[in-house]
């Protein structure tokens, strides 16, 4: 099962039997934009993730992120890890531990003073804090999560809509009750529902996606056995 946009607008009105006089495009549009918000920091989800290379400057420790300019990337979601190497040659990739500000200008005082990057550190929304300060042009590989488009009436398919329609759904309505004042019982059934469903989509995103049968062994469910 699949849903498009107009299709989960129309789901959205139908479960809640509420009509576009009071359920606006405008104001579906916002259940589906905070669900989707909600299921990406929930969910840690493999086709959310990239790469991306950058150029740290010598002498420079800051170095902008990607997915936007200043103040707040707008793609950007986390930040997963960082490496670095010379841009020619064989690249010798070393990873950059991350450190917090404070443990960074105790340990890297004088920023003007330059040496091989050993630790980041994210200095605003945007920017991240090399110490030491590089003493060479290198290159940077950074590896994050981002934000994908969300589904709208010009983006009317995206991977959530495609793979996990049940979670979107399921979030919407509770954001939909939420917002006309529901039952309690049904704001509490649809919240069992999201929270089941979204759950099933962790297990396999963050769990079953991610195991090697070679390695982990085949996923077994323990069978109560009675004795004879």
């Amino acid at each position: 099962m699949t849903v498009s946009y107009s299709e989960l607008v129309t789901q959205i009105r139908a479960y809640t039997e509420v009509d576009s006089s009071v359920l606006s495009d405008t104001i579906v549009n916002d259940f589906i934009k905070f669900s989707e918000n909600r299921i990406f920091r929930d969910v840690d989800i493999d086709v959310f993730k990239s790469h991306q290379t950058a150029n740290l400057t010598a002498s420079n420790p800051f170095l902008s992120l990607p997915g936007g300019s200043s103040p707040t990337p707008t793609s950007l979601g986390t930040v997963r890890y960082m490496q670095i190497f010379a841009p020619t040659g064989t690249p010798l990739r070393d990873y950059l531990e991350q450190r917090d500000i404070s443990y960074m200008n105790e340990y890297w005082p004088d920023r003007t003073a330059t040496g091989t990057p050993k630790y980041y550190a994210m200095w605003d929304d945007n920017t991240h804090y090399i110490a030491p300060t590089p003493n060479a042009a290198l290159t940077c590989e950074l590896a994050y999560t981002y934000k994908p488009d969300g589904l709208s009436s010009t983006q009317t398919s995206t991977w959530l809509s495609q793979n996990a329609p049940n979670v979107l759904l399921y979030g919407c309505i509770l954001q939909a009750l939420g917002y006309l004042k529901g039952p309690a019982d049904m704001i509490q059934y649809y919240d069992k529902m999201f929270n089941e469903s979204i759950q099933a989509l962790a297990t396999y995103e963050m769990g079953r996606d991610r195991r090697d049968e070679f390695r982990d062994g085949v996923i077994r469910i323990p069978l109560e056995s009675k004795n004879p």
